[in-house]
């Protein structure tokens, strides 16, 4: 089993930066993408980026490619998701999901952590 915690949101001002984290643990080694979804009140949850810990591939969502980045630490335990430049309309729950390899499903998600961006 793998367990996603996730931490770092909170509330900033537009054109200010946050780090969110996703710390994995458990049997870490089957995980084969790790990706940040969003949601935000009376809207769909929606695809931010995605991170393969196998090939180090990233890929990201129109609204946030240039402003976010994620990325993986060595011992694959844990993924960041640096937001940059952060616009009101980001605000949201943002949630780390993984899934293993095969599996087209995103199997495993964490509790969520609050984004909030003032105007």
């Amino acid at each position: 089993q793998v367990q996603l915690v996730e931490s770092g949101g909170g509330l900033v001002q537009a054109g200010e930066s946050l780090r969110l984290s996703c710390a994995a643990s458990g049997r870490t080694n089957s995980i084969y993408n790790v990706a940040w979804f969003r949601q935000a009140p009376g809207k769909e949850r929606e695809f931010v980026a995605v991170h393969n810990l196998s090939g180090n591939i990233t890929n990201y969502a129109a609204s946030v490619k240039g402003r976010f980045t994620i990325s993986g630490d060595n011992a694959k335990t844990t993924v960041y998701l640096q937001m940059n430049s952060l616009k009101p309309e980001d605000t949201a729950v943002y949630y780390c999901a993984a899934r293993r390899a095969g599996n087209p499903k995103y199997e495993v998600w964490g509790q969520g952590t609050q984004v909030t961006v003032s105007s």
